[in-house]
């Protein structure tokens, strides 16, 4: 659950404010657990059937064909978008650790090339057969992100207010604080990232009519909230505390001192993309492989595979490279990709399938949490295009 957006977070309440960004980050913690328990509800909810895959849901609230254009799509989306983002994160995390403990500043090397060295590692990855066979890695991710969600809100706390620091909006123009204000919700929106492989993961707990698969996997989710808000709450109140309007859209890029530790943590940062781009990956390689045999007729083989699993690898190492700007794809893909599959599609596939009692409390918060999903997604990538655009006009990428 914890991923690299939550290094975007202080940004993102500088660009809210203390009031709307608490506010924004508890509705947000809040609905996305709301929706995530109604996915785990919904794994079995025909009896004799398990959804081991995001379209299928789809296809049992939408139909056959309507489902898999509203899911699959936007499911893609997120998962092409989030694997662009952790090249991203994982090339920039290694440049800063590198340049931290170098003592000028590090090598002349541009972060194009340290995005292809955390594609290297992927190029290998890619090719484990399944969810299974990278548990391991998914569980040392877990674990690094947690650690360097520590070392961000504590190295912060140790570096304590900075000087001439204000906590007013970032920009100065009315204009520039509505787009900015837009384009943290998506920033927010992308660090409640984990709806999109839910099911996947369900499907791999043994089910039994006396020991449904939901009761472990809601008793995992719960676990999994609580360190999310271990993480995410202490990282964006202290580090905005901190650095105020000043600090990066990635809170690692704002840490200098200790030396040491801060390269430490961008290590963290480092091998939890590893693992995280894996998770997101790998459904991907599902639906491609999938379409290639199922729909073109290729034979199942090795080689087919091979091409297009370090084919996809490779298409998203192009796009982190030609896009290398971690805030505004944080927050675009937050509202354009998350805000649908985690706000508020679970909302309206339950009432589809449960057909809650109208106007009762269940048809209400739904209803509730798909009109913030849709404002959420509508608005959010409008102020990302304009964070992109600043960003790429200060960028020095290829001097």
């Amino acid at each position: 659950m914890v991923g690299a957006g939550v290094l975007g977070l202080p940004y993102a309440m500088s660009e809210l404010g203390w009031g709307p960004g608490i506010t924004v980050m508890i509705l947000s913690w809040v609905i996305t657990l709301y929706t995530l328990w109604q996915m785990v509800e919904m794994h079995e909810c025909v009896p004799g059937k398990r959804f081991d895959r995001y379209h299928e849901l789809g296809q049992e609230a939408f139909g056959k064909k309507l489902g898999l254009w509203v899911v699959v799509p936007q499911q893609l989306t997120v998962e092409v978008g989030v694997n662009i983002v952790y090249m991203v994160t994982g090339g920039k995390s290694l440049k800063k650790a590198v340049d931290t403990l170098s003592p000028h500043g590090g090598p002349p090397i541009k972060t194009t090339y340290y995005i292809m060295m955390f594609a290297a590692v992927q190029f290998f990855l890619s090719h484990l057969p399944n969810f299974n066979s990278i548990t391991g890695i998914s569980f040392l991710a877990a674990v690094m992100s947690f650690s360097y969600s520590t070392v961000a809100w504590m190295a912060s706390v140790q570096k304590g207010v900075q000087p001439d620091i204000k906590y007013t909006p970032r920009a100065s123009t009315t204009i520039g604080q509505t787009f900015g204000f837009l384009s943290a919700l998506g920033d927010v929106a992308f660090a409640f990232a984990g709806h999109n492989v839910v099911l996947e993961i369900q499907a791999t707990i043994p089910s039994t009519p006396e020991s449904p698969s939901k009761k472990p996997m809601w008793r995992g989710v719960v676990f999994a909230y609580i360190v999310v808000a271990l993480c995410y709450f202490p990282v964006a109140m202290i580090g905005y505390w901190t650095f105020g309007d000043s600090v990066e859209d990635n809170i690692m890029i704002s840490l200098e001192r200790p030396a040491i530790l801060i390269a430490i943590a961008n290590m963290f940062v480092v091998i939890h993309v590893i693992g995280s781009y894996q998770v997101f990956a790998m459904p991907v390689f599902d639906m491609v492989e999938y379409f290639l045999v199922g729909k073109m007729k290729f034979k199942p083989t090795k080689f087919l595979r091979f091409v297009a699993r370090t084919s996809y690898v490779a298409l998203t190492m192009f796009l982190a490279i030609t896009f290398p700007f971690f805030g505004g794809l944080l927050s675009f893909f937050g509202g354009f990709a998350f805000a649908p599959t985690t706000y508020f599609l679970p909302c309206i596939m339950w009432l589809a399938i449960k057909k809650p009692k109208k106007f009762g409390l269940s048809w209400f918060i739904n209803w509730m949490c798909i009109i913030i999903g849709v404002l959420l997604m509508c608005l959010a990538p409008i102020g990302a295009m304009r964070q992109i655009i600043l960003q790429a006009k200060d960028y020095r990428f290829y001097s």
